[in-house]
């Protein structure tokens, strides 16, 4: 819906730039200014469209990546708790089997327990059988000092073994109780620790999904300020095109007026005119010539000493990194400062901020031939909008203005609006 709406605002905008009202001659340089006037702002419009289109995608790159660093935090989280869970599973089996174990353990004492206690219970029955017989009536009954003393004996001990029997009977069945309860205790601990891991993995899981949603988002996000740039750019460009038709148109109409305000002059300044016209019409045809054949050696070089940093043509761009993005000139690398020379003669129908090109100039050569000097230092544009400028007059100072990693001329050719490899003109 977003992007519907931003293509019919620029259809609007590219429809009312395109309307008959710029199509036919106007009647004075007051209406062509009035027309320029409103060009000017519809410039300005657009350009502030552009840098917002060029803001808000840098703001979603830099979100994107900020996502994509938690996401691989959060992967890395996943993985931890993934063989936390792997371990604790482990501990549980372990101490499933000991519980196994033990509970074998707790039956073997049981059955010892059981064993003592028919031996004690065998030995009451024999001593006490009938009520008749006890410890005392065994002692009364020795036949001598001798025997007494060795029934003593005995006696003694049968009772020791007895205590014995019950010592060891409660410390059997007290150590299998007490190592059952611990390993109750850490069977419980384990199921509690997996349980909490696993709902922590689960938790890490949603959001992972989260910011892998966050991060589609913005992907679109700078697809849709990519191309709602691209689009200011091609408006930007249409209003160029449409703003050197009136400056000509203007042009003429001066040229009209100074004739007739010189009446007295008027052969010798028509003659003069048409000598004028006759060269540039020589020199438009001589290029469109020159262009159509071979396309190489038109221009002459826009600047002097300087290496090719970067060709025309899809690449990966250098600050959002985005994989075949269309470079639409050549950049030449150079020192902030370098003199930036005009490619061929022609009129100036830009020179101010154009968006992420930063302080650039535009040249108007005839024929549909424009050349472009962008990201130019502050202060470093040597000329204006309607200024008449020749084959290497010095029009600028290389910079770093706009969207720039580093002070270079990033030149570009355009014919009717649509860019060229610099390289086939140079």
């Amino acid at each position: 819906m977003k992007k519907t709406a931003t293509a019919l605002a620029i259809s609007l905008i590219t429809a009312t730039i395109l309307s008959p009202a710029y199509s036919h001659a106007a009647s004075s340089i007051s209406d062509i200014d009035n027309e320029l006037e409103k060009l000017e702002q519809q410039s300005n419009s657009a350009t502030s469209e552009q840098e917002k289109a060029e803001k808000k995608k840098q703001e979603a790159v830099y979100y994107k990546q900020k996502q994509e660093t938690y996401l691989k935090s959060i992967m890395k989280q996943i993985d931890n708790v993934s063989n936390e869970l792997a371990t604790v599973s482990y501990n549980i089996e372990t101490t499933e089997e000991n519980l196994r174990n033990t509970k074998k353990e707790l039956q073997a004492a049981e059955e010892r327990i059981a064993a003592r206690e028919d031996l004690l219970e065998s030995r009451v029955r024999l001593m006490y059988t009938d009520g008749t017989v006890s410890y005392l009536d065994v002692l009364l009954s020795s036949t001598s000092l001798t025997d007494f003393l060795q029934r003593m004996d005995s006696l003694k001990m049968i009772v020791d073994q007895d205590q014995n029997l019950l010592v060891e009977h409660k410390k059997d069945k007290q150590l299998v109780v007490e190592k059952k309860q611990q390993l109750d205790k850490q069977y419980t601990e384990h199921k509690r620790l997996y349980a909490e891991k696993k709902a922590h993995k689960a938790e890490l899981a949603s959001k992972e999904q989260e910011k892998q949603k966050l991060i589609a988002g913005y992907e679109k996000e700078i697809e849709t300020q990519s191309e709602l740039s691209d689009k200011q750019d091609q408006m930007l460009v249409e209003i160029a095109s449409k703003r050197s038709e009136l400056v000509q148109e203007k042009n003429a109409l001066k040229e009209e007026q100074a004739a007739r305000a010189a009446k007295a002059k008027a052969a010798a300044e028509e003659a003069e005119r048409k000598k004028t016209l006759q060269k540039v019409s020589s020199s438009n045809t001589k290029s469109s010539s020159s262009s159509s054949s071979n396309g190489g050696g038109v221009l002459g070089m826009p600047i002097q000493g300087a290496i090719i940093s970067s060709n025309f043509g899809p690449r990966v761009h250098p600050i959002t990194g985005e994989v075949g993005k269309m470079h639409n000139g050549t950049d030449f690398a150079a020192p902030q400062g370098t003199s930036i020379y005009a490619a061929e003669e022609g009129v100036v129908i830009m020179a101010e901020w154009y968006g992420g090109y930063g302080n650039t100039v535009i040249v108007d050569h005839g024929d549909g031939l424009w050349t472009l000097y962008p990201h130019i230092r502050e202060n470093g544009t040597l000329v204006k909008e309607g200024e008449s400028v020749s084959r290497g007059q010095k029009i600028a100072e290389v910079g770093s203005t706009g969207n720039s990693t580093g002070p270079h001329l990033h030149f570009e050719v355009r014919v009717n609006g649509t860019p060229q490899n610099p390289l086939s003109y140079l």
